[in-house]
């Protein structure tokens, strides 16, 4: 059975976290495709317009041309409008037919996911792993009965790739990828025109930013 994780999000812009996630969980996971998922407009975040979702689409293309597992999905931009995960699941899980399907979220996805609508459903539509953040904690206790047991904490021990074989729909946490970059602050960073943290971005995504004054 093909195994594809996808991972949602603006990605306004995509940096090395995002990027490391990827290659670190096809790794781990033993991925066939890893799958970004950019949105439209994030429902979570309704006060702020991104950038063009033809721009976010072309860093993401560009940043992962030479990643073979890594495909950049059309699916919610096409829609035009903002999509929720309970909506866009079964649709995924149309186009992987007969794969086992991992939702990618980070922990902060995972602290506020009490507000994502229809959470409980979006949690047992499909597989799913929560990677850690660093100054989040991934607790327990806001999640129902019903969803504790489904939880597979893969974290602090050597990863076992069996442990993701269980039958049933399963959230897997992990740590084995810790990053701290984040993009609302590279926007604030680049919003006079330089970018101080340059090893945050990859340098081809960069010098699209500059060429396209896109902050």
């Amino acid at each position: 059975m093909k195994r594809v994780a996808v991972f949602g999000g603006s990605f306004d812009p995509v940096h090395v976290g995002h990027l490391t996630i990827a290659r670190r969980l096809t790794e781990l996971f033993q991925l066939d495709k890893f799958v970004f998922l950019p949105a439209f407009h994030a429902p979570h975040k309704p006060d702020r317009n991104p950038t063009s979702a033809y721009h976010r689409f072309a860093m993401l293309t560009i940043a992962t041309q030479n990643d073979p597992e890594a495909l950049v999905s059309t699916l919610e931009l096409e829609k035009g409008q903002t999509r929720y995960s309970v909506e866009t699941i079964p649709e995924l899980k149309d186009i992987y037919g007969g794969a086992k399907l991992f939702f990618v979220m980070g922990a902060d996805s995972w602290t506020d996911i009490k507000t994502w609508k229809n959470w409980e459903d979006v949690l047992t539509m499909t597989d799913h792993i929560v990677v850690s953040r660093p100054g989040y904690q991934l607790n327990v206790e806001h999640v129902t009965d019903e969803i504790r047991p489904r939880i597979v904490d893969l974290r602090g021990a050597q990863f076992d790739l069996k442990r993701s074989e269980r039958e049933r729909r399963s959230i897997y946490f992990t740590d084995s990828i810790f990053f701290d970059t984040s993009s609302t602050e590279l926007r604030e960073d680049l919003s006079d025109g330089v970018l101080d943290s340059e090893e945050d971005l990859p340098i081809e995504v960069a010098n699209y930013i500059e060429k396209y004054n896109l902050y």
